[in-house]
């Protein structure tokens, strides 16, 4: 809509010293005479801008003016930004609100929030992913991004360590922390030192007045990568075969998400399709294949298949003793 556009267009004004019509028309996905018309119609309306001709040129606020159309602060703008970056959809309308936001903030405010868009992931699956809330430390750690701020952290089994957050994002439920300590008697963070930390196992957090960069060219979708490839290392450790109804293959393959691979195409003679799946330890796939019983069997390894029927019998006696005292009871 037009009055979307205008308002955008002021905003963009308000953020820079001039915009010309090419690039407001860039921004706003339009034609340049679109963009044109707009910055007229603006001034026609009383907004008090004007153009500039020639090489250089272009429309800028008379006077440095400023209208705050929201009366967000930067802390607000921050924390707005914070939230579209948590949420777990990445949408068209989500992405495009976050590239309008940043792009049309006034620029003490941009730096900050290009930096934590920037610092952001919101990756694939690893496992179920209805509960899409971030601890909190997530919303610290960006906003220490967005200042470029070290921070104190306590972190489980570990001394506590000072360190540059350089990226924070999320794989399935779970969120990671990418950050480095900085090189001795400089504020940049030391790339050779880069580590992941896990959000759930950071204890406490602080963030400090110290200040810690990124190191110039910091390749952050190489690093994120990295670090996805060394983790799935891990995730992938003992593998299983599993013959499972076709109605419960989709979810079970939405469950370990990359961690399952179909093997079969077309079904075998009883309608079962073979999936492998994934898991560190054996345990932790017997674990996570206990509640698929109903529809899937383990084919092998015996280890897991031993696994699965030790949970069984544990849970077996374990209800049998509630059973028991409740007859007691009686």
């Amino acid at each position: 809509m037009r009055a979307d556009r205008l308002i955008q267009a002021l905003l963009l004004l308000q953020g820079r010293p001039q915009i010309t019509a090419a690039e407001l028309a860039a921004e706003l996905e339009v034609s340049v005479p679109t963009a044109r018309r707009d910055l007229e119609a603006l001034a026609m309306s009383g907004v008090p801008i004007y153009p500039t001709r020639g090489r250089g040129g272009g429309w800028r606020l008379i006077g440095g003016a400023r209208t705050d159309l929201t009366g967000l602060t930067q802390g607000e703008v921050t924390s707005l930004l914070i939230g579209l970056t948590q949420s777990d959809t990445a949408s068209p309308e989500r992405i495009a609100a976050m590239r309008k936001l940043v792009r049309a903030m006034p620029e003490p405010f941009r730096a900050g929030a290009q930096r934590v868009a920037a610092a952001t992931v919101r990756d694939a699956p690893w496992g179920v992913t209805e509960n899409d809330a971030a601890p909190p430390v997530v919303a610290e750690l960006q906003r220490a991004i967005a200042d470029d701020r070290r921070v104190q952290l306590e972190y489980r089994g570990a001394a506590s360590i000072e360190v540059v957050p350089l990226m924070i994002g999320s794989r399935g439920v779970r969120w990671y922390l990418i950050a480095a300590p900085v090189v001795e008697g400089a504020d940049v963070a030391d790339e050779s030192r880069v580590r992941t930390y896990r959000a759930d196992r950071i204890e406490g957090s602080r963030v400090l007045s110290e200040r810690g960069i990124a190191p110039a060219g910091f390749d952050r979708p190489r690093v994120w990568a990295e670090m996805v490839e060394r983790v799935e290392g891990f995730r992938g450790a003992v593998r299983a075969v599993v013959r499972v109804e076709p109605w419960a293959v989709r979810a079970l393959c939405d469950r370990f998400g990359v961690q399952a691979q179909l093997l079969d195409d077309p079904p075998d003679r009883d309608g079962r399709v073979r999936v492998e799946v994934q898991a560190h330890r054996v345990d932790a796939l017997a674990e996570q294949l206990a509640g698929w019983t109903s529809a899937a069997e383990v084919v092998e390894p015996a280890e897991v298949r031993t696994a699965l029927r030790e949970l069984g019998e544990r849970i077996a006696a374990l209800y049998r003793g509630e059973a028991a005292e409740s007859r007691e009871r009686r």
